[in-house]
């Protein structure tokens, strides 16, 4: 399966403020993309069950801390199921503990950030991101 070639990125985080600062920083970076924001890995799952091969995002940005279904269990459901697991998955989050990144990575996160303390490191960060994903 190839990646989705219309740059579109799901930004699963529970708090609205966090999920609009990720995409203002893309959008600074003028990173063309298309986005659908996500509240809890109960929706993710319901959103990627819900939508044709075809209209997989081209990236999940997926906060490890959220009501429900916690971000690790939802990563560890994409990973494991064949019709999503090629779908690239960062783990973006505040935690900064050895265990959760080691645990991520175990499930297949295809790489694991801590959220940066400073707008302008995110604005850097999601340069990053689209320059490494989106090409």
């Amino acid at each position: 399966m190839k990646p989705n070639p219309k740059n579109l990125v799901y930004i699963v985080d529970d708090d609205p403020d966090d999920r609009q600062i990720i995409l203002d920083a893309f959008l600074e970076n003028n990173t063309k993309m298309d986005y659908v924001f996500i509240e809890n890995g109960d929706e993710l799952m319901r959103t990627l069950a819900d939508c044709a091969e075809t209209d997989y995002p081209s990236l999940i940005l997926l906060d490890l801390n959220m009501p429900g279904m916690l971000g690790m269990q939802a990563l560890k459901e994409i990973k494991s199921n064949p019709q999503y697991n090629h779908i690239p998955t960062i783990v973006l989050t505040t935690s900064t503990l050895l265990t959760d990144r080691s645990a991520s990575y175990s499930l297949g996160a295809n790489c694991f950030i801590s959220k940066p303390p400073s707008y302008t490191e995110l604005v850097t960060l999601t340069n990053a991101i689209a320059r490494l994903w989106f090409g």
